[in-house]
């Protein structure tokens, strides 16, 4: 009896038999719950006699080289275990794809409260500052690991992290037809890759953390765990806070913006105030080249966002696919672009 999803049924007894033997006391699947999120690994809440577990799978359709690494997700999440980054167990990992059509791995279901809005508008004023300085922490304590400690040499190269960067989503954008062609990140490919730090330290990167990413201890203000890892690897610290830092630097149109927000009214920590207190967790005297690594975040966002709706176009996007987004595709590209221009003018 087959499991329905969008896309290839799941064999339910194939899958089950595949479960018990990779996860203790799993017992009969009950149901199986596309989750919100997951624009690029479709995930899934597994119901079974034992409780409830997640299911983390590659998307169906023909997919770009190299994205959608599954089993790379599994083998970083497995070695952060040991360290106090807050990451959810994950039991078995299934590299056949003849069982539900694609690799997949299982990990467990972590109750608490995510946010879509960086506002967060359902906490106590007196108490979002709170919700700041957690996510603060999370992301430099995951840029504190030591790597070659965790068995993580090997994840990524040491060296060139942000011209590979640059190189690689530009590809990964100009190779798809489907999504079109955008006039600001034509430029800003040239001038990335112009103005690029001849210098980076080295760490984990999560490459995708927002507050959409972090799932809170419910009702409290503390990180129980950081999801999405599709786009870690070993690379720049500063360019991965940076990431994070866009949401100073974008409205909530489609992703966590704070522009326009009154920050003060709402206890939400400056941009200056928020780099202070993570240059303060890292030991470090601030950020330099700081509107690069902004404007080539936005480059990247925008490149992320333009392979979402290539994959819209092409029919296998995830069918919650955030539509506003997608919609914000120009104005993220806009926004890069314009901090490019400001930098080269100083």
């Amino acid at each position: 009896m087959p499991l329905s999803h969008i896309g290839t049924p799941w064999d339910r007894v194939r899958l089950d038999n595949w479960l018990n033997a990779n996860v203790k006391g799993y017992g009969r699947t009950l149901g199986a719950d596309r989750m919100s999120g997951g624009q690029s690994n479709p995930t899934y809440r597994l119901t079974s006699e034992s409780g409830s577990f997640v299911l983390r799978r590659k998307p169906d359709g023909v997919l770009l080289r190299g994205a959608h690494a599954i089993e790379r997700e599994f083998a970083l999440l497995r070695a952060l275990e040991s360290t106090g980054v807050p990451v959810p167990h994950v039991y078995a990992l299934c590299a056949d794809p003849s069982l539900i059509g694609s690799a997949f791995y299982v990990m467990e279901f972590i109750e608490g409260d995510i946010f879509w809005d960086i506002r967060f508008p359902s906490v106590p004023i007196a108490e979002r500052s709170r919700y700041f300085d957690a996510m603060n922490w999370a992301l430099a304590s995951l840029h504190q690991v030591d790597v070659a400690a965790v068995g993580l040499s090997e994840y990524g190269p040491h060296h060139g992290y942000l011209s590979r960067q640059i190189a690689k989503w530009a590809k990964q954008y100009e190779q798809d037809d489907s999504a079109g062609r955008i006039r600001e990140m034509d430029l800003l490919i040239p001038w990335l890759q112009a103005n690029c730090p001849a210098h980076s330290d080295l760490s984990i990167v999560h490459g995708d953390f927002r507050c959409d990413n972090v799932i809170f201890h419910s009702g409290r203000s503390a990180v129980a765990a950081v999801l999405d890892w599709e786009l870690s690897t070993l690379g720049d610290p500063l360019a991965d806070f940076a990431y994070h830092l866009m949401m100073y630097r974008l409205p909530p149109v489609g992703i966590a913006g704070l522009v326009g927000v009154d920050l003060s009214a709402l206890q939400i920590p400056s941009e200056e105030e928020y780099a202070a207190a993570y240059c303060r967790r890292t030991g470090r005297a601030g950020i330099p080249h700081l509107e690069f690594y902004l404007a080539f975040n936005l480059f990247r966002l925008a490149a992320i966002v333009h392979g979402i709706r290539g994959r819209v176009f092409r029919g296998n996007a995830a069918p919650h696919y955030n539509r506003a987004l997608i919609d914000a595709l120009p104005l993220i590209a806009e926004t890069g672009w314009r901090l490019a221009q400001s930098r080269s003018s100083l």
